[in-house]
């Protein structure tokens, strides 16, 4: 839904009742994850895509339906049989779609849950999908509050909505989205109800160090897969807005002490990028950021530069477990020579340890083309 929001939102707040269709699950090599999102206007306009073109025709004529009737959808996509030109995903995956109507009258939290992604704070929106509960409920769960019942009206529906409230709140610190099965009163042994949590988690976010031309196409890369960009450095003639235009903001620091303030925020989706190659600078930002819980820890320099860089690191006393954490050289062997296919193979390695890929050409690859993972909103 992040993706169509600034559609969707329009719609809803002239009061139409419009179609969206949402991937709940997938199967084999579908080519969008669980979470992506497709949206249709009662005018007929499309927003968002739920299988990058296989599909969108039948989705979109379902949607018309679901509009129409005011009732929820589940319907599952896939190559049925050998004729390439009927409805399905040629590339052999399978889908499961919800599609529903959504209005004020339908969804009436809609609204705060625009209002939090828009801000970049956290919120899971819950839906049920199958089982003894009606298609289509749903409850939105903040960290600190919920609104919506996934069984309304039903004598059960507190201890439903209390187990799934707490599983939303794990898969929203985990930047999830995927399906949960519950018993009809939230018993987590049985699976007789599917309820599908999408969550929309605060960006990930992408740490730069070093305000040199390389940083720029990095930040502007960075910005383009979604993470939330910073760069820092702690020259002030350098580190301006004005020549980092697609960073989030731009500090002025050195840059370990940056990464030590308790305010600066690192969890496991961070990834901090040190351009600096400069010891003064790189040692003591990589003495912290190996230390903490980023997921992602590179940094630039020649293979000489990256000798030099852990022995120095050694003498700091880091151990050898965390220094294997350290990505450097750092990026993809592409073959980049200029700032922004540099920024191409830092993307590139980024991508590939986010969904587990081996970084090899598809060509040498056999099996299937999309791991199964999980997936921030």
């Amino acid at each position: 839904m992040r993706d169509v929001l600034g559609d969707i939102s329009g719609w809803y707040a002239e009061g139409e009742t419009f179609g969206l269709a949402t991937v709940v699950h997938t199967f084999r090599s579908a080519p969008r994850p669980a979470g992506a999102a497709m949206a249709v206007s009662p005018s007929g306009e499309v927003a968002g895509s739920v299988s990058g073109g296989c599909v969108e025709g039948a989705v979109y004529d379902l949607a018309q339906a679901v509009m129409a009737s005011g009732e929820p959808v589940v319907r599952r996509y896939g190559v049925a049989d050998d004729d390439a030109f009927a409805v399905g995903l040629t590339c052999g995956g399978v889908l499961d779609v919800l599609v529903e109507p959504v209005s004020p009258a339908t969804f009436p939290e809609f609204a705060e849950v625009a209002a939090a992604i828009e801000a970049h704070e956290p919120v899971a929106v819950a839906t049920v999908l199958d089982g003894p509960g009606r298609l289509g409920a749903r409850r939105v769960i903040w960290p600190d509050r919920a609104a919506g019942s996934l069984a309304p009206g039903e004598g059960h529906a507190a201890r439903l909505d209390a187990a799934v409230d707490d599983d939303a709140r794990g898969m929203l610190a985990q930047g999830l989205t995927g399906r949960r099965r519950y018993g009809r009163e939230g018993e987590r042994r049985l699976d007789e109800l599917t309820v599908f949590v999408h969550s929309f988690a605060p960006p990930p976010r992408l740490l730069v160090f070093g305000a040199i031309d390389f940083a720029a196409a990095v930040a502007r890369i960075g910005k383009f897969l979604g993470y939330h960009v910073t760069v820092c450095d702690a020259r002030p003639v350098f580190a301006t807005p004005k020549r980092f235009p697609d960073a989030d903001e731009v500090v002025v620091r050195w840059p370990h002490t940056y990464l030590a303030d308790p305010g600066t925020v690192i969890d496991e989706r961070t990834a901090v990028c040190v351009l600096t190659h400069d010891p003064k600078f790189d040692v003591p930002l990589l003495e912290i950021a190996l230390r903490t819980p980023a997921g992602y820890v590179g940094a630039m320099g020649s293979r000489r530069t990256h000798d030099d860089r852990l022995a120095r690191l050694r003498e700091a006393g880091l151990t050898d477990a965390e220094l294997a954490r350290l990505r450097s050289p750092i990026g993809l062997d592409l073959g980049a020579r200029t700032p922004e296919e540099t920024a191409v193979s830092i993307a590139a390695e980024l991508v590939q340890l986010r969904w587990g890929g081996s970084g090899r050409p598809l060509t040498d690859t056999t099996g299937r083309i999309h791991a199964d993972a999980g997936r921030a909103g």
